[in-house]
């Protein structure tokens, strides 16, 4: 079974700092990316930034600037620094990877980690 363990979330103010991370565990043969999505109360899930196995990266033109997505090979970890952050980055964060396990790729999940920025 394939589990993503995200940490990192909590209660800042505006302009401040967080660090998400998430950790894949298992079976897992490969890495094809990581990424992080958030989705906010009463609006859609949508892709943060992502990072690819190649080491390509991409962000969201909202988070362009102020967050970054790392990762760590050997750790099958993934990372998302977060500065200036704004009361609308406020929403739960989902670590999401698209791994090889034994026949074909596939997208998994982490349970989302809460991101609350107040004014």
């Amino acid at each position: 079974q394939v589990q993503l363990l995200e940490s990192g979330g909590g209660l800042v103010q505006a302009g401040g700092s967080l660090r998400l991370s998430c950790t894949a565990s298992g079976s897992i043969l490969n890495i094809g990316s990581m990424a992080w999505y958030r989705q906010a109360p009463g609006k859609q899930r949508e892709l943060v930034a992502r990072l690819f196995s190649s080491g390509t990266t991409n962000h969201a033109d909202s988070v362009k600037g102020r967050f970054t997505i790392s990762g760590d090979t050997a750790k099958n970890a993934v990372y998302l620094q977060m500065n200036s952050l704004k009361p609308e980055d406020t929403a739960v964060y989902y670590c999401n990877a698209y791994l090889y396990l034994s026949r074909a790729y596939e997208n998994y999940w982490g349970k989302g980690t809460q991101v609350t920025v107040s004014s």
